[in-house]
């Protein structure tokens, strides 16, 4: 899956990316700036969330659940790590052993930890409005 768009069609990207994926881990790669989180918010949306997503940019990781309460997806965003040793002490591998979805920003930073069977979401901006996506390049 290879394609552009604009921050309108937002959600039929989420929709396509849900359909696309072999498993529920997802590693979101791109400039600051280039949507990651705004992807995982219509993700979110898409797989029934009643949280509302924002980054976790300070927190690390949140949580999300759909609307009978269960639990829908981790999101972590790992910008602000130093080393991979600051991701172990938070838990992540008990994180990726549950069946919730796992969305991760800045994978690079603990590439070591990813679980094989990530799937790769690459993000590129291509002006204000208008970016690319491509799934596992």
């Amino acid at each position: 899956m290879k394609t552009e768009f604009t921050l309108q069609e937002i959600d039929a990207i989420a929709e396509q990316l849900v359909k696309s994926v072999k498993n529920k881990t997802l590693c979101f790669f791109g400039e600051m700036g280039a949507g990651k989180t705004t992807l995982i918010k219509a993700l979110v949306k898409r797989l029934g969330g009643i949280d509302y997503a924002s980054s976790p940019t300070f927190g690390l990781v949140n949580e999300y659940h759909d609307g009978s309460d269960e639990l829908l997806a981790y999101h972590f965003d790992f910008y602000r790590i130093e080393t991979e040793a600051e991701a172990l002490d938070l838990g992540f591998e008990d994180y990726t052993s549950s069946d919730a979805w796992i969305f991760i920003e800045w994978p690079e930073k603990i590439t070591s930890l990813l679980p094989e069977n990530s799937e790769k979401v690459h993000l590129r901006f291509i002006d204000e409005n208008t970016r690319s996506v491509e799934l596992n390049p």
